[in-house]
């Protein structure tokens, strides 16, 4: 029950506070203007993730799931928001988020939130050490910007998020874990409110504020869900945010390949594609929303049968196969697949 009052109270929170951050927005600047890689076709707000922050951070602070882990996450959550804000208004060169992200995550990393050794099946226990550090660091990095990666339509980050907490939530409820379960519903329940008004057509965008500050907690979330554990256990937050996960590993291989910078926009992410396809701009958003929640039952699946060596194995080969299928097999979706897509787009075009 005090799981779903959270989640109402920082629903309606966010629903309060967004047209609030909507005029902010306006006011400071803080806007995204329409260029030949951008699907919008005029001037929109970009500082809505700071109404997802603020609802968050009022959730946090009424139902304070555990105080000895408030502050440190706060901090880091805020060093985040903070770059974030900056980069909507100024547009920061990547250096420069990159040094705002590697300082969130230093915060949550002194405070003793990591990965500190991993149980591999028939090598025995793998202590981490020295290496902990880094290999925490670039688990909160390459997830925080796997989100941003991903907002690239109408409510596509946003609700995509939105089933990766649910996941975590879930997960965490049959794990026992109290507080990483209320923390990832007062964080679902302020995404959710701010989707009301970033569902197509958006009336306002999350920008980097958002992006940056829901993979930042993701991350944190799946540390806390999945310290000191097993290596199979270690692919469940993998799986969980197959989605984020598999475009930016495609994106930066498509980078590589065509000698461009790892932080040059284009236009091959996933949503593209399936624009390309044909399918409206809803219908796309609820097939990668089809994607992600696959994704997470797969997760919960997988974190019940890690007992089970060759359940797991079985669980990771299919899921090899979904990401083959995402990587290279677009252009087979648009036959194989003609009447899923034909009824993603009726459902798109019916809403």
């Amino acid at each position: 029950m005090i799981e779903l009052i959270a989640i109402m109270s920082c629903f309606i929170a966010s629903i309060i506070l967004t047209p609030v951050v909507k005029k902010l927005a306006f006011a400071i600047g803080a806007v995204d203007r329409p260029n030949h890689r951008k699907v919008h076709q005029r001037i929109m707000p970009r500082l809505g993730g700071l109404a997802i922050f603020m609802s968050f951070v009022l959730g946090f602070l009424f139902f304070q799931p555990d105080k000895s882990l408030l502050w440190p996450i706060l901090v880091g959550a805020l060093i985040i928001v903070i770059t974030g804000v900056l980069d909507d208004i100024f547009e920061l060169s990547a250096k420069w988020k990159l040094i705002g992200q590697i300082l969130a995550a230093s915060v949550v990393i002194l405070s003793d939130i990591q990965i500190t050794y991993i149980d591999i099946p028939f090598i025995g226990l793998w202590e981490l050490g020295l290496l902990s550090v880094p290999f925490t660091l670039l688990w909160i990095v390459g997830i925080t910007n796997a989100i941003n990666l991903i907002d690239g339509l109408d409510g596509l980050a946003a609700g995509v998020s939105a089933i990766v907490l649910l996941a975590v939530s879930t997960m965490a409820i049959l794990m026992g874990d109290t507080f990483v379960a209320m923390l990832g519903f007062i964080l679902m329940g302020s995404t959710l409110g701010f989707l009301a008004y970033n569902f197509h057509p958006a009336k306002i965008f999350m920008g980097d504020t958002g992006a940056l500050f829901l993979g930042f907690m993701i991350s944190v979330l799946a540390i806390l869900g999945f310290k000191n554990i097993t290596f199979f256990s270690l692919l469940v937050p993998v799986i969980m945010l197959g989605v984020p996960i598999s475009d930016t590993f495609f994106a930066i291989i498509r980078r590589i390949v065509n000698k461009k910078p790892l932080s040059a926009p284009d236009k091959s992410h996933l949503h593209h594609c399936l624009l390309n396809l044909g399918l409206s701009h809803r219908a796309t958003v609820l097939v990668i929303y089809a994607m992600a929640a696959m994704f997470g039952l797969v997760a919960i699946v997988f974190s019940q049968a890690t007992s089970t060596l060759w359940v797991a194995v079985g669980i990771i080969v299919v899921l090899l196969l979904v990401i083959q299928l995402i990587a290279e097999g677009i252009g087979l979706m648009g036959s194989s697949f003609k009447p899923l897509l034909n009824f993603f787009r009726r459902v798109g075009a019916r809403r």
